[in-house]
């Protein structure tokens, strides 16, 4: 085994046979994602694409509780109370290496094994072959702490069966490995117990067919519970404004549909109008990277306003899941305060070009 320059204590990096690894290694912060390890994550995809002894590259999570949280919430936070300018990178470089993913000239195998949020979804649902397991619990939470689904969220959540991904974005539900499979996130199900297995026999795959490795070991994960709820989800998320979303689950007498609106109206407000907005725009745009430029445009005035800072006290610091938002109702959330997230940036745009 080789064992990379480039690996860090929180992200190890090496090569095992004809398979580079990347295993991302803070369990006890639920691997969430440091700047640092972003850059580590991108030095090692960029130097095992033009490396002709690798055939396919691993990403998985250390412990046992998940692949990654998303990023280190915390340190972003401070970050922006310092206005020190890292959050704003992280970001910047995260969506890169999202990007970067997403276009890699070979295999990428991700397990999403365990909890698999936010930037956590951003390492390995742009991934080639995608798999999940029965402890898979996959979210994308972030309207409830004033941001929306970014890291490529608006452009996989957008291409989910009907109104799906509208549903997933507006409550932050988690869903497991077969609903994960069924909204396009998730390519395949293997189980926890032999991913290690599956993991040597991709070392061994020197001039063989990744994904036809990777089948060999999935199996049929059931059912997908969100299945049976499409038809509901399709009526009720089928809006393109929120309150009309709200309206149409109050009036459906369907005690599934008010539980919903609950859970859409404890998000942040703004949140939840930027988001709708960034989904039906990124229904228009042809590429990952357009749609990484559009969020990252939003994603940098997000971090500026009141609702990121109190949604990370309630949710991370505090933990009294009681965010006070700001404004703290829809209808003070006006087109124009949501329009003026899209607005171009200037120098300070991300500027990615689709590969």
């Amino acid at each position: 085994m080789t064992v990379s320059a480039a690996t860090l204590e929180d992200l190890i990096v090496r090569r095992e046979g004809a398979a580079g690894r990347i295993t991302v290694n803070r369990p006890k912060a639920l691997n969430s994602l440091t700047l640092d390890m972003v850059h580590a994550f991108t030095r090692a995809l960029a130097g095992w694409a033009t490396d002709d002894a690798v055939n396919v590259v691993v990403i998985d999570g250390a412990g046992t509780r998940g692949l990654c949280a998303g990023g280190d919430i915390r340190a972003l936070l401070e970050s922006g109370s310092r206005d020190d300018g890292m959050a704003e990178t992280f970001w910047s470089d995260e969506y890169k290496l999202n990007a970067a993913i997403g276009s890699y000239p070979k295999p990428i195998v991700a397990f999403m094994d365990g909890i698999v949020m936010g930037g956590g979804v951003g390492i390995s649902a742009h991934a080639s072959c995608r798999v999940v397991t029965e402890k898979t619990m996959l979210a994308m939470p972030e309207v409830g702490i004033g941001l929306l689904p970014d890291v490529g969220g608006t452009w996989l959540l957008s291409r989910a069966p009907g109104e799906l991904g509208t549903y997933l974005a507006l409550t932050g539900s988690r869903i497991g490995g077969a609903d994960a499979i069924h909204a396009g996130l998730a390519d395949y199900f293997v189980q926890s117990e032999r991913l290690s297995e599956l993991a040597k026999a991709l070392t061994g795959s020197e001039g063989a067919d990744v994904e036809a490795i990777v089948k060999s070991f999935a199996s049929d994960p059931g059912p997908a519970p969100l299945a049976e709820k499409a038809a509901a989800i399709d009526v009720m998320f089928g809006h393109d404004t929120v309150e009309q979303i709200l309206e149409t689950a109050r009036t459906s007498g369907d005690d599934w549909a008010v539980k919903t609106a609950a859970e859409v109206e404890a998000k942040s407000p703004t949140s939840v109008k930027v988001t709708l907005a960034a989904l039906r725009g990124a229904r228009a745009l042809d590429s990952l990277e357009d749609c990484l430029n559009v969020e990252f445009r939003i994603i940098a005035r997000m971090f500026h306003a009141p609702d990121f800072r109190e949604g990370v006290r309630a949710a991370v610091i505090d933990k009294d899941q009681s965010p006070r938002w700001q404004p703290p109702t829809l209808s003070e959330v006006s087109e124009a305060s949501v329009s003026a997230h899209f607005a171009p940036l200037g120098p300070r745009e991300l500027g990615l070009i689709p590969a």
